[in-house]
């Protein structure tokens, strides 16, 4: 037993030289009727992000909430996010989003800590993380940018010089706190304004503040501006050019991409290539989604239900776990084909705000405790869209119509936390979805995992021998989309005896 581990352990010390090469997108040992079907893209940009919000993981796993893998063995979310294919994180930030009781307004609570924590966890589990500040004390959009408390009576200078001062304080925190930050949004669909300041004469100056900050911070970090309704192409082509003639510093235009709102794919790939042909800026989505199924499961309406939102003429798919992965790997497709590789990637909105309590099947005094239960929970821990303290903030919408989920039916896990075959969507657009059942860690394809899978992968990363699809696909141990020195040591410690099985 000596000399074997001794040998690991010299083996493993030899090939830390070696790089790591992409695999198969398959999940192993998926049952058949589990597995969905995912035509290949062969994308132009080898780093295409394929990336997931999750800012109210924190708030949902406060109130209770675990998250299970498709065996529905309970995990780490980042861990299975990260398994599945997923590697960029996005994470929402208001300044203060508490009232002066220190009640959370909701939506998860999305402060600087949160942020922290969210960050942290990415990274531990290898994902970057898309930091998206709103500038905002509570939601900002198209139909609201206020400007947090604490700026309300500030100038536009005043606010340029808090706004860099905020932005690049927030980064040292965060990457201090163990982030991988990699991208940065100044302001979340900023077509109306941001920070309170709705004259464009003055926008670009705080554009140009968050991005000073960003680059003040770590020059290697991307900037992204990002706005709305893409189908508005002469809106689109006027936000690129106004950017150009304010000379506003960035690297990604993106926007926001809901079927049901704005357009065709086409269409998104047409304004993109204007950007990206005209100014050489690199285009993404900041924002999509899809539900896998029409039924609420947390008693607050759904924003696209059996009767809201599912008609439009772009809502294309199957409301299905199939039709939920078949409108991502869409997406995906339309900003992979923007001209010279600069569609960037693709982040998913919220892609595990479930419920906190499912009131699928109840009705009557049953579904009436239970949804109370919810609202208890949405309150306490600021894990629905909005709680009743948002109301000192903006008492005519959220204020109002405070209370749940509204997504829970886009997620990619269920009312009971258990990860959907639709998750492996973010995999499968690598090669394809394949019903290939294999030995994990049998690298070589002898039925047995021994040494000899050891040197075939070591093979296969210094590029002497290319495996075949099932050979890949075993090799993955780690089931992350990437063959590299990670897989080997995991095969080293299970010949070793360190651990006593793979994945």
């Amino acid at each position: 037993m000596k000399a074997k581990k001794a040998f690991a352990a010299l083996l493993a010390a030899a090939l830390l030289t070696v790089s790591s090469i992409s695999v198969s997108a398959v999940d192993l040992n998926v049952p058949a009727k589990d597995v969905i079907n995912v035509e290949k893209i062969d994308f132009n940009n080898p780093g295409f992000i394929r990336g997931m919000d999750v800012s109210s993981v924190i708030s949902l796993e406060n109130a209770g909430v675990t998250f299970k893998n498709e065996s529905g063995e309970e995990h780490d979310i980042f861990s299975i996010l990260a398994q599945n294919g997923v590697n960029y994180i996005r994470v929402r930030v208001w300044n203060d989003p508490f009232d002066s009781s220190g009640s959370g307004y909701g939506g998860g609570n999305n402060d600087l800590n949160t942020a922290k924590l969210i960050g942290k966890r990415a990274a531990d589990n290898g994902m970057k993380l898309l930091v998206d500040l709103h500038y905002s004390d509570f939601w900002a959009d198209p139909a609201k940018q206020k400007a947090p408390k604490a700026w309300a009576d500030f100038s536009v200078a005043q606010k340029q010089s808090a706004l860099y001062d905020y932005t690049l304080n927030s980064l040292n925190e965060i990457k201090v706190a163990g982030a991988d930050i990699g991208m940065v949004q100044i302001g979340n669909e900023t077509t109306t304004g941001i920070a309170g300041v709705s004259d464009f004469n003055d926008v670009y100056k705080l554009f140009s503040a968050g991005a000073k900050a960003v680059r003040d911070f770590d020059k290697n970090v991307l900037v992204a501006l990002h706005f709305t309704n893409p189908e508005k192409t002469s809106t689109i082509k006027w936000f690129a050019d106004y950017l150009s003639q304010k000379r506003v510093d960035y690297d990604v235009f993106a926007t926001s991409y809901y079927p049901s709102w704005h357009g065709s794919l086409n269409n998104l790939t047409d304004v993109f290539n204007y950007v990206s042909g005209t100014y050489g800026k690199y285009t993404m989505v900041a924002e999509t989604s899809y539900p896998f199924t029409l039924d609420d499961t947390d008693g607050h309406g759904n924003t696209i239900s059996k009767w809201n939102n599912n008609t439009d003429e772009n809502m294309l798919w199957d409301f299905s776990t199939q039709g939920q992965a078949d409108e991502v790997r869409a997406v995906m497709n339309a900003v992979n084909n923007v001209n010279n590789g600069k569609g960037l990637g693709v982040f998913y909105w919220e892609g595990a705000w479930i419920t906190v309590g499912d009131t699928t099947g109840k009705s009557g005094s049953a579904w009436t405790r239970q949804y109370n239960k919810n609202k208890a929970l949405w309150e306490s821990y600021g894990c629905g869209w909005a709680s009743s303290y948002s109301a000192e903030y903006d008492p005519d919408d959220a204020g109002q119509y405070f209370g749940g989920s509204a997504v829970d039916n886009q997620a990619f896990f269920g009312a009971d936390g258990k990860a959907l075959p639709s998750l492996h969507v973010f995999k499968n657009v690598i090669t394809g979805s394949m019903d290939i059942d294999v030995l994990p860690g049998d690298a070589n394809g002898d039925g047995v995992v021994s040494i000899k899978d050891v040197t075939s992968v070591q093979r296969f990363l210094s590029e002497y021998e290319e495996p075949s699809d099932e050979c890949r696909l075993a090799a993955d141990v780690n089931r992350n989309c990437v063959l590299s020195i990670n897989d080997v040591t995991a095969i080293q410690r299970y010949l070793a005896e360190y651990d006593i099985e793979l994945l």
